[in-house]
């Protein structure tokens, strides 16, 4: 089992931090010797205090903001009253600050903390979940963004319309559910345990029966979006969705059994989340697995109109892994019996030359009846005049939506004939499921690593130290206003309208963007320097390693 959230807020750090060095090391001066504790904590309490003083709104985040915040963005480019869910904002901070915490039993930053959390809470929808994002102004004001901004970016469906109900997708609402666990456990403050337990009943109510769990809840009668059906009931793996709440629920069986308020339906829960898995793999001759499938027939299903109805070949792989994981979580052999007939398949469907290319093993989507691949186009320059289709053609593809994947069968072989061959005692060591309930922790730091549940009970630092370069550089990187400037390498279209129907000139097949009134976020050419907060998580993260290393 693997933690795709932490996953995700991992990779966005590394990679802004990445662009910041590259973009900034020549101009720095390279300490010769570790700076000293005090520098460390100096450094870090004023790059600290410019995001909650100046960075936050009422305790929440977006991604990014120009230096003077007349624009900011999180997937799309937020209002001033807005605040972001998704990794890496607003939970994400939360437990970076609640990590600098431990690491300096400094209050100030349990006290940020507890700001991020309560802006969650704030936020938090009556059946306990959460939006992608969070608009402080009220309802009104978020429809207003869905109705303009939200609307017009052609790419991202999932923005164009408001349901008014919570998701799963993209690990929003289990990495905030996470916080809210953390933050109770800390000191066990009662002010959390009803926004705790509101997130939990959301994770248990939006369970079907049958153990799997849909991409958006309570459901919403409002129909889909261009013209296909609504998706987000169908049972969800895409982003991990099942992964994602089948962590938080062994976080929280253990940490409120620890408490003394252990839930009895968690563990069924669990277990039912974990059989779905098994329940949807399909028959012979395509034992695979959809990003979303049916709830009562259990077929794959189609999501936006980027996803048609197929089988997925990196989902497939995805679920490979979390079954292996099952099978170390619980010793029942059930999650690896038809795990070979997966294997098989995805080598059967894996790439051909010449379009097995380094990155490139498998397609994407495979039709549901032959091992086809198919791969996705579109046509227009906006979402009010623009297309997405399918066919065989894998020429002249969509550049934000990969049609190809990297599925490493070889090391899902590999782990698969390691964990078969291994007595079930050995290959359940360590389990938290096999632990007594309450007799394990939540790991001592959320944002230094990809943290899962095998790392209860740990202080999930890194493996490695940070080098003392690195953070002299990284000390030496604050300007003077107290945050690292960062190149932000993408940007969008401001919102001028409704798009035209009529199609513009340019051609838009292979561009992250439409014509001037598509909002979606796209690469820029011309960066300008602003404030990231994946570079503050990761340049951070550096230094609290620092100083527990």
């Amino acid at each position: 089992m693997h933690a795709p959230s932490m996953s995700r807020r991992a990779v966005l750090a590394a990679g802004a931090a990445a662009t910041f060095v590259a973009a900034s090391a020549p101009a720095l001066a390279v300490a010769a010797s570790a700076p000293q504790r005090d520098a460390i904590l100096a450094g870090m309490k004023r790059a600290a205090r410019f995001m909650t003083d100046e960075a936050a709104v009422e305790g929440g985040y977006v991604w990014q903001y120009l230096p003077d915040f007349s624009r900011r963005w999180g997937e799309l480019e937020a209002g001033p009253t807005m605040i972001w869910v998704q990794p890496p904002g607003t939970a994400t901070m939360g437990h970076l600050f609640l990590d600098a915490y431990h690491a300096t039993g400094d209050e100030f930053y349990y006290e940020a903390a507890k700001s991020a959390a309560d802006a969650l809470v704030r936020g938090q929808h009556p059946a306990g979940g959460w939006n992608y994002v969070i608009d402080t102004a009220g309802e009104a004001s978020l429809r207003r963004w869905y109705d303009t901004v939200g609307k017009n970016a052609w790419r991202l469906e999932e923005f164009h319309r408001y349901y008014g109900n919570a998701t799963f997708d993209d690990a929003g609402t289990a990495e905030a559910s996470q916080l809210l666990l953390r933050l109770y456990l800390e000191k066990r403050d009662r002010k959390y345990l009803a926004p705790l337990n509101k997130a939990i009943d959301f994770v248990l109510d939006s369970q079907y029966p049958n153990g799997g769990w849909p991409q958006r809840y309570p459901f919403v009668q409002n129909g889909g979006v261009h013209g296909h059906a609504d998706y987000t009931p169908y049972i969800t793996f895409n982003d991990d969705v099942a992964g994602e709440n089948l962590e938080f629920l062994i976080y929280a069986w253990h940490g409120l059994a620890r408490n003394g308020r252990g839930d009895p339906r968690i563990l069924d829960a669990i277990n039912r989340g974990m059989d779905i898995f098994v329940r949807t793999q399909q028959p012979q001759p395509q034992p695979a697995w959809g990003l979303q499938h049916f709830p009562d027939t259990l077929k794959p299903a189609g999501a936006r109109t980027i996803e048609p109805q197929a089988f997925v070949t990196h989902a497939t792989g995805t679920n490979i892994k979390s079954m292996l994981g099952f099978y170390r979580l619980t010793g029942d052999r059930k999650f690896l019996d038809r795990l070979p007939e997966a294997l098989d398949w995805l080598d059967q469907v894996a790439t051909k030359p010449p379009l097995n290319t380094p990155g490139r093993t498998h397609p994407t989507f495979i039709l549901e009846g032959a091992n086809t691949p198919i791969y996705i186009h579109r046509r227009g320059s906006n979402v009010a005049n623009g297309q997405y289709y399918a066919d065989d053609n894998p020429e002249n593809l969509i550049v934000h939506y990969g049609s190809f994947r990297n599925v490493d069968t070889p090391a899902l072989r590999a782990e698969y004939a390691r964990l078969s061959a291994l007595p079930v005692e050995a290959a359940t060591q360590g389990s938290p499921l096999k632990a007594r309930p309450g007799s394990l922790r939540l790991p001592t730091y959320f944002t230094l690593q990809d943290v899962d549940v095998w790392d209860m009970s740990s202080e999930a630092k890194r493996p490695s130290p940070v080098s003392e370069s690195r953070v002299a550089e990284v000390l030496a990187g604050l300007n003077t206003r107290g945050y690292w400037p960062t190149p932000l390498t993408t940007t969008s279209n401001p919102y001028r309208g409704d798009s035209p129907t009529a199609v513009t000139g340019g051609e838009y097949q292979m561009t992250r963007v439409g014509d001037v009134w598509d909002t979606s976020p796209y690469r820029t050419d011309y960066p300008v320097e602003g404030v990231s907060t994946s570079v503050f998580i990761r340049n951070m993260g550096d230094l609290i390693q620092a100083l527990v290393a």
